[in-house]
């Protein structure tokens, strides 16, 4: 049965909300029952937060090579938000979805679009805080960034949520293990849907016509 299910081609998940809303929680619960998908790393020119890792969290580079990574056009995306770079490495993501693996990006809203400008079949899922008071809450809990910095997210996030039209599905972050849950459950859905088994029936349909002609 396992044959059967087998996709020819991973489904590439594009992941976006605003700072401070968990996605990063949130795609680490999804990771411990689904690890299959693969994290894709994305660049960045930030500075590391308390308790980041290179290579784990981001692939942190400078400026200088970033720069650089654009001009030799390695990027499927990128963006610069709030004075820094990020963006997702093009070799990586195309290797792995041939080999049939589902990729999973965490990017902001101005990468998911140049990303659903080359690659529309992909899912997007956008996710929001409970409330804009909820999400305040959060970045001043988090003490990694200072009032101006959490008032220019809180602006930004206000912009970010109204391209959640533009999205295929919105996930609201209350409950940690319940968001995870809505995406794992939006991730079968589109497993299921025939673009991505009509081989399975083709095959069936292709058997039969074998055997009706012997």
């Amino acid at each position: 049965m396992s044959g059967l299910k087998k996709q020819k081609k991973g489904e590439l998940i594009v992941l976006s909300g605003p700072s401070g809303v968990g996605k990063s929680t949130v795609i680490a619960e999804l990771l411990s029952n689904r690890p299959d998908i693969y994290f894709s790393v994305s660049f960045t020119t930030r500075a590391p937060r308390v308790g980041e890792a290179d290579g784990v969290n981001y692939n942190f580079v400078t400026r200088e090579e970033f720069e650089g990574m654009i001009q030799r056009g390695e990027l499927l995306e990128f963006a610069e938000y709030v004075g820094n770079y990020y963006g997702t490495s093009l070799k990586v993501i195309r290797e792995k979805l041939e080999q049939g693996i589902d990729v999973l990006l965490d990017i902001e809203v101005q990468g998911a679009a140049k990303v659903r400008a080359k690659c529309p079949d992909a899912v997007f899922i956008f996710i929001i805080p409970p409330s804009l008071e909820e999400l305040s809450r959060r970045l001043y809990n988090r003490n990694t960034d200072s009032s101006e910095t959490i008032s220019l997210r809180l602006e930004k996030a206000r912009q970010e949520c109204g391209e959640s039209v533009n999205y295929d599905y919105l996930v609201v972050n209350d409950n940690v293990m319940e968001a995870a849950h809505e995406i794992r459950s939006i991730l079968e859905a589109e497993r299921c849907r025939v673009k991505n088994r009509i081989h399975l029936a083709q095959g069936i349909v292709g058997s039969g016509s074998a055997r009706s002609g012997g």
